[in-house]
């Protein structure tokens, strides 16, 4: 039989299978009609009679080495819907990255979805490039529509700084500027996360020409004023005016209280934050109280407001400031960066059903040197299961002679050992301290220890030693597939 017949042979083939109700996909025979042979064709029917039994996995593999084998756009694009509808945000990614890479220059749609792709899995700095490509494609009223679309995203950043960081680098590429006063503002909130105040002033400056009444713009000048402590009056009648226009935003109070804190109204200054606070429990507002409180040396009330402010947001970059610049005792800022922790794990998974309950056991040895994490897991008699090395943007995980890459070490670890153990961050929750990055919460006991930290949707419960020694840590997380329960005991600790 020859190509031409073969090739028109599968066509009819795949064209009945459509009529007959087992294909549902119009993009999928869109596909297979400029498919390049009769074989691919036949993969395209497979993969979508894959698809319609329930094996999304295998019809997603070969949709994506099809894309790669005849560099067609579409054959990645279905791919990722495949990855979306199976609720797979990695699959879809990387299918969405090879969509982009393997379309022309001239589409902007791929480039769309990756964008979007990329900032709901929180990887924010890595939208930036194909953000800036898109923006460089687009007129103005396409590149504000762009920034609209991202603005409205931000509030699902698990790293707000992470996030604002981005955004301020794929704005500046926008020209010319932005006309929507909420757009503005936020580029000047992100313009002072990258530490560029001139262009943060000069944009709330700008705005405030055209609207003298934007509480929000007034606030926000006016505070960055009061926190470099220059320009006080003009500081404080900024903030006051916002304060008028807004008397029941606790954001405006708490600047209206740290304004009159750096023109030493402490009296004052600590009734309105400690308002403020009342109004909306905020860590950023918990740290400032805790500041007038301990320059008003009432240091047993700033160390509770600071406490506080970490159960609310051990992360949050005011606090952390505040803390490592006034250094109460048990804060631990000073800690050098380096340790190893060895000792013994246990896993129990309780499902939703029995026959979902798992578990396992073994050992484990963590090495921490600068940036870099070095996790081993052994088997309850000793033998090696993996090692994993964790660093900045990156995770290698090396078993049986093989070495498996990702971006997201607990992801990597859950795909290649079946197991749930946390290992990104684990350095720094095995010293009591939060990852850097998202939202987290520190709760401690009476001797300023720490005895809870919840972060990335894990609990960590703490027991220490008479000698400050790590002696257990109890972790537990809710999941799709049930209970977690790990549970760690350590034979020897960073001390």
């Amino acid at each position: 039989m020859s190509k031409l017949i073969l090739r028109s042979f599968l066509k009819d083939l795949f064209l009945g299978a459509l009529a007959s109700g087992v294909i549902l996909s119009s993009q999928a025979y869109a596909q297979a009609d400029e498919a390049h042979t009769g074989q691919a064709i036949f993969e395209v029917l497979a993969s979508e009679i894959a698809l319609q039994r329930g094996e999304a996995g295998l019809a997603y593999s070969t949709y994506m080495e099809m894309a790669r084998q005849y560099k067609d756009p579409r054959l990645a694009q279905r791919a990722m819907e495949i990855g979306i509808a199976g609720g797979s945000p990695e699959l879809a990614l990387q299918a969405a990255q090879a969509w982009d890479s393997l379309a022309p220059p001239s589409q902007t749609k791929p480039k769309e979805v990756l964008i979007t792709l990329l900032v709901l899995s929180n990887r924010w700095s890595d939208a930036v490039k194909p953000a800036i490509a898109l923006l460089k494609q687009q007129n103005p009223a396409e590149q504000e529509n762009t920034l609209l679309q991202l603005q409205a995203l931000l509030g699902k950043a698990k790293d707000e700084s992470e996030a604002l960081r981005a955004f301020y680098e794929i704005g500046s590429t926008a020209k010319p500027a932005p006309k929507d006063p909420g757009l503005l503002y936020t580029y000047a909130m992100s313009a002072e996360k990258v530490g560029r105040i001139d262009v943060m002033e000069k944009t709330l400056r700008e705005i405030l020409r055209k609207n003298p009444n934007d509480a929000n713009s007034l606030n926000a000048l006016g505070f960055s004023l009061a926190d470099r402590n220059i320009k006080l009056p003009e500081a404080y009648a900024l903030i006051n005016k916002a304060h008028q226009l807004s008397p029941k935003d606790a954001f405006i109070l708490d600047s209206l209280g740290w304004v009159n804190f750096r023109l030493g109204k402490n009296a004052l200054a600590l009734e309105q934050l400690q308002q403020a606070f009342n109004m909306k429990p905020e860590a950023d507002i918990a740290a400032h109280t805790g500041e007038v409180l301990w320059a008003m040396n009432r240091r047993t009330e700033a160390e509770a407001m600071w406490q506080e402010g970490q159960k609310l947001d051990a992360n949050n970059a005011t606090l952390q400031e505040t803390l490592k610049r006034l250094k109460p005792d048990w804060t631990n800022s000073d800690q050098a960066s380096n340790g190893s922790w060895d000792g013994r794990f246990a896993v129990k998974i309780t499902g939703l059903s029995d026959s979902q309950n798992q578990g396992g056991s073994g050992g484990f040895t963590l090495t921490q040197e600068a940036l870099k994490d070095v996790l081993e897991i052994r088997n309850p008699v000793g033998g090696s299961i993996a090692k994993i090395t964790i660093t900045p943007g990156e995770a290698t995980l090396e078993r049986d002679g093989q070495v498996v890459t990702a971006i997201d070490a607990d992801t990597l670890v859950q795909n290649t050992l079946g197991l749930p153990l946390p290992a990104r961050g684990l350095s720094n929750w095995l010293r009591g301290e939060v990852r850097p990055g998202g939202e987290a919460s520190v709760e401690r006991n009476a001797k300023g220890q720490v005895s809870k930290i919840s972060q990335d949707g894990w609990n960590l419960v703490y027991s220490w030693s008479n000698k400050n020694r790590l002696e257990k840590l109890m972790m537990t997380r809710s999941s799709n597939i049930g209970s977690i329960d790990i549970r760690l005991v350590f034979d020897q600790a960073n001390e």
